[in-house]
């Protein structure tokens, strides 16, 4: 089926409400309104309220009670409507969630996939533009999945449902109508931890995710007419991690750009730097080089303050062919 990224959300949720009954989805409006960005759209009326279940507006009891359904032998999917509203729900998912294997020695496991759309170049401001993966990238028992194409959500997606254990399944709103894609109609999953080169090249690499990747790509395009050959690596998973991927690429160009929208600080560029120059050191030809978002608060809401937080394909090119250069 041909799909962009809304459309395979879409589908994978159909597929798997379908072949498993123990999936309850359950967030605000997905019910009536079938989801802000219609990816429930009938939902309600095909497998009634009691599968999908339209919430109060309280992150914390949509996680919570999600977190009672997984441990009591459902496999609830728990939509919190932007990442920006995640934050009241912050100890369900990293005090109870992230800890139910651990706490009970193994006997209980916590199934629960936790979607939401985040991220910015949607004109959505303060409080519907904010990355929120380095917020917990820091949390073991939690694994974070950020995919950027149709084919990569749907064989993510239908991991995550199948996985024993609680994932963050972060969508950006960027990418959910930017491209269509073939992909196939069978439940096929793609495992999580593994990242995907999208470019092969060998003068440099990039590692991004989500809708970044998409312009890294464009940026890599650009510059292959200048003899300029960039490996473009999109790591899908961010927590777990791929590092074989990532290593395996550097002993082949030598040379490492890390973008991501979230902050430079304390973001999972850090952390990928620090294992480069922990495992692969003398692989270097240049110093690791983070393309980050700027250190501010928030995106603002007008156009001009937006797209000068927003790293564009230009900028990223630019600082391709300056590493190459170095």
């Amino acid at each position: 089926m041909n799909v962009n990224n809304v459309e395979a959300v879409r589908a994978t949720l159909h597929d798997a409400l379908t072949r498993d009954e123990r999936i309850v989805i359950l967030g605000e409006d997905v019910g009536a309104r079938g989801n802000v960005f219609l990816i429930t759209k009938d939902f309600l009326q095909e497998f009634g309220p009691q599968r999908i279940v339209d919430t109060p507006l309280s992150e914390s009891a949509i996680i919570g009670v999600a977190v009672g359904m997984a441990m009591d032998g459902l496999r609830p999917i728990a939509e919190i409507q932007f990442a920006d509203f995640i934050f009241p729900a912050f100890n369900q998912i990293v005090g109870e969630a992230a800890k139910t294997r651990y706490r009970s020695n193994g006997d209980y496991t916590c199934p629960l996939v936790i979607r939401t759309p985040y991220g910015g170049g949607v004109r959505g401001a303060l409080s519907h533009s904010i990355s929120i993966e380095a917020l917990f990238y820091h949390v073991p028992g939690l694994k974070i999945v950020a995919p950027a194409f149709p084919a990569d959500v749907r064989g993510l997606l239908n991991a995550a449902i199948a996985d024993p254990d609680p994932i963050l399944f972060l969508e950006h709103k960027k990418t959910y109508r930017l491209a269509r894609t073939d992909i196939a109609d069978e439940a096929y999953t793609i495992p999580i931890g593994q990242a995907d080169i999208k470019r092969s090249g060998t003068d440099l690499t990039v590692v991004s995710y989500g809708y970044f990747v998409h312009l890294a790509l464009e940026a890599a395009a650009k510059l292959s007419s200048e003899d300029i050959s960039v490996e473009v690596i999109d790591l899908r998973s961010i927590r777990p991690m791929d590092k074989t991927t990532i290593l395996q690429s550097l002993s082949k160009t030598h040379r490492l750009l890390i973008i991501h929208e979230d902050h430079a600080f304390g973001g999972i560029g850090a952390e990928i730097a620090a294992m480069v120059a922990s495992e692969a050191l003398f692989e270097l030809d240049a110093p690791i080089r983070r393309l980050c978002g700027p250190d501010v608060p928030a995106m603002g809401y007008a156009h001009a303050l937006e797209d000068a937080y927003m790293i564009s394909s230009e900028q990223m090119a630019t600082a391709m062919r300056e590493m190459v250069q170095f």
